[in-house]
């Protein structure tokens, strides 16, 4: 048997974390839970290795003994074996059990595949910093091939946001809308697109600043430099800046501040200390 194919791996309580559940974000994993008792597990085991060796790398098998791993066995809800999982991105997403023939597992196997689609997405994010015209090739074709795959469309709204194209993202967003609701993801580049435009109308942090100087209290001119510095990435002065818009006039340009606040939020999913600090503090000023 191919024991020392790097396409499979014997699955351990030590190494399930880094080789089923992270690598099943780079390729499909099958996981087949068997025991050496089992006259079925040995008759299906050949199989999965051999089709593991021939697919070289497309997916990988984990075999996992269940007497090693009884607690992955129970995590899995095991019930008898042969017990075959397929993982992609840390999830299960399908299932069999039972010896079966070589036929049935190869195109069980295939199902588990990315399509071209996928594979194009997958190309994209392994190949940080290619060239823009060609992450965006990909990323065109891969919406052409699977017009349904909307995490490509959220891909490009990003690369249009990277690249200055305010308008080509915004569109982006708005075929996104369409459907009723946004991904955290597509929400976070809304959010940014509108920082950015806000703080294109406000101008530069520095000119803000500036105005701020010589009228300390306007409410208008902070709100203009909480809007400057949330464009220019200042987050936290810029929800300290808009806060306090909030704090002094709540009725008026305080309704603006509190909905660049949001915006800030969207863009700071990230840093979950940061922002209930800041949503706290917000709730306090407004209620």
């Amino acid at each position: 048997m191919p024991q020392q194919s790097p396409w499979i791996v014997e699955v351990t309580p030590e190494n399930f974390e880094t080789e089923v559940l992270e690598r099943s974000r780079e390729a499909p994993v099958v996981v087949d839970f068997w025991g050496a008792w089992c006259q079925p597990c040995q008759m299906l085991m050949p199989i999965l290795e051999k089709l593991a060796v021939e697919m070289a790398g497309k997916f990988y098998l984990a075999k996992a003994d269940t007497e090693v791993v009884p607690q992955l066995a129970a995590q899995f809800n095991v019930q008898g074996v042969p017990a075959v999982f397929a993982l992609r991105d840390g999830a299960v997403v399908d299932f069999f059990d039972g010896m079966r023939p070589e036929e049935f597992v190869r195109g069980w196997i295939e199902r588990q595949l990315p399509n071209q689609a996928e594979t194009l997405l997958a190309e994209v994010r392994n190949t940080l910093g290619a060239e823009p015209s060609a992450v965006e090739a990909k990323l065109q074709q891969a919406i052409e091939l699977d017009p349904k795959l909307d995490v490509a469309k959220i891909m490009l709204a990003e690369h249009y946001y990277d690249q200055q194209r305010n308008d080509e993202a915004t569109a982006m967003i708005a075929t996104l809308e369409e459907r009723g609701f946004l991904e955290p993801e597509a929400e976070k580049v809304k959010a940014a697109l509108e920082l950015r435009k806000l703080g294109d109308a406000a101008g530069g942090v520095e000119a803000c600043r500036a105005e701020m100087a010589v009228s300390p209290d306007d409410a208008e001119k902070m709100l203009k430099l909480a809007e400057s510095l949330a464009a220019a990435g200042q987050f936290e002065e810029s929800l300290e800046t808009a806060l306090a818009v909030v704090r002094k006039d709540r009725a008026g340009h305080g309704e603006t501040a509190r909905q660049l606040m949001v915006d800030v939020f969207r863009q700071l999913a990230d840093d979950e200390e940061l922002v209930n600090n800041y949503r706290r503090k917000l709730a306090t000023a407004l209620y």
